[in-house]
């Protein structure tokens, strides 16, 4: 058995498999050795069942044996993050009370992965119920950053970054209501993209409600990995029909441009960024001229706006929806951020939370006419390295530092777009990373950017924990 396989590519695992190079049970026994050997430094695996692994990739290798058309993903060893269905599995979203909160089906997206033939090996840690910028909680501890483990690895997502970083899985789901798909990306060094609406169906079978409007519309689970390519990869296979999402629509993956104008954003709406963060920035305009494109230094309308419609509409169904109904149930973190929350968005009512709806649709189509002029939106994620773990919970002052530093990712998340994200370098010990954002129903125009950043500077993971 070739003792590297864990660090190969989505894309060269199931090519490599097709080809009979190595096996589906070598493939995924490689990688449960890596979980073994890394895991234990960064803790960003909650639960893992090598038995059911290495059972399920002796099975695809009978597939294969019988002559069966193999799947996109055939073989290949995933992560799903502990907040969406597995069947079988507890979905514990990182809350003590649901331990035992066994799935009775996959929920959609990975049902579309198990189709495409992955193998789960395990869950990956998120804070609970997903509702911080950091991966920690009462029942598994804390997710360390890779590259600094007294760092947080990003959220709510964390877990799922941190172990494509450190060589476990070749692909993790992960999700992002503000930016989970994507903080977390650009913390540990790795790439993922935020579908637009309606591009991946979301659904939980153990699920005992419907969410609120805004987390319906912001919402989405997605792919994440250690490059571009598989990041692809990934997207198509998650992104089939499930009709037990109203929102899903059946519109086909696009061709990418060749060429496109880009309006690069250097500090989102003039409130500030850090050096380590504008120079990986201003590397990505350099490298996306290089590739062909043209760039502009130029800023789309209403960030600020935005960023406030996502504030009022996500917090508020957080504190009139989430709260109430888990408050008896959940942590001390969660009950710190709930209160942190509170002061945050203190006049909180229907009025305000019906009027950022509608001036919601106003951002979103100043947004859409800038989108006939520029093609994608080149911006920071966070506008900060990462922070110490836990610092969101020491004042609110912190919670609020980390919210602004957001600004920028969870105004896209309030006008519901895609956004591809690729690490450009490393500075200070931490990983460099930007987002490209395009107009709805782009996001292999997204991809194709960012495979050009990719192309000229590599990749930057996997690495052994620091």
């Amino acid at each position: 058995m070739n003792a590297t396989l864990w660090q190969l590519s989505a894309g060269e695992l199931a090519n490599g498999i097709r080809q009979r190079h190595f096996s589906c049970h070598e493939a995924v026994f490689a990688c449960l050795q890596r979980l073994d050997a890394v895991n234990p430094a960064i803790n960003a695996m909650t639960e893992v069942r090598p038995e059911a692994a290495l059972l399920a990739a002796a099975a695809a290798d009978k597939t294969l044996a019988e002559g069966k058309e193999p799947g996109l993903l055939h073989g290949v060893p995933v992560t799903i993050k502990s907040n969406v269905d597995v069947e079988g599995w507890a979905t514990v979203n990182g809350c003590t009370a649901l331990q035992d909160n066994i799935a009775p089906a996959h929920s959609a997206s990975v049902q579309h992965w198990v189709n495409a033939g992955a193998i789960i090996i395990g869950r990956s840690n998120c804070p609970e119920f997903c509702c911080r910028w950091d991966t920690s909680n009462e029942v598994f501890g804390i997710t360390r950053n890779p590259h600094d483990r007294s760092r947080t690895p990003g959220g709510s997502s964390g877990g799922a970054a941190a172990s494509l970083a450190v060589g476990i899985g070749a692909l993790a789901h992960g999700s992002d209501l503000g930016g989970s798909l994507r903080h977390p990306a650009q913390a540990c060094g790795i790439a993922s993209i935020k579908p637009g609406l309606g591009r991946i169906a979301s659904w939980n079978p153990s699920a005992g409600g419907e969410p609120g409007i805004g987390v319906q519309l912001m919402n989405t689970d997605g792919p994440m990995a250690r490059c571009v390519a598989d990041v692809r990869l990934g997207l198509l296979a998650m992104s089939a029909h499930d009709y037990r999402d109203p929102w899903w629509w059946p519109a086909p993956l696009e061709t990418a441009q060749d060429k496109a104008v880009i309006a690069l954003v250097i500090n989102p709406a003039q409130q500030g960024i850090h050096p380590q963060v504008m120079t990986g920035l201003e590397k990505a305009g350099k490298l996306l001229e290089q590739a062909g494109y043209r760039v502009i230094l130029l800023e789309p309308p209403g960030i600020e706006e935005a960023a406030d419609i996502w504030r009022i509409i996500c917090l508020g169904e957080l504190l009139s929806q989430l709260e109430p109904a888990v408050k008896a149930i959940c942590g001390q973190r969660l009950r710190t951020t709930f209160e942190h929350y509170h002061r945050l968005l203190p006049d909180f009512s229907l009025s305000m939370y019906m009027d950022a709806f509608a001036r919601r649709q106003k951002v979103l189509r100043e947004w859409l006419a800038f989108f006939q002029t520029y093609d994608l939106v080149v911006a920071p994620i966070c506008t900060e390295p990462p922070s110490a773990s836990d610092s969101d919970l020491a004042s609110v002052d912190g919670t609020r530092q980390i919210l602004h530093s957001q600004r920028m990712t969870v105004a896209v998340s309030a006008l519901s777009l895609p956004a591809a994200v690729v690490p450009v370098g490393m500075d200070a010990g931490f990983p460099q990373a930007v987002q490209i954002i395009g107009a709805p129903r782009s996001e292999m125009h997204c991809l194709a950017a960012a495979e050009a950043i990719e192309k000229q500077v590599g990749t930057f993971s996997p690495i052994d924990p620091c």
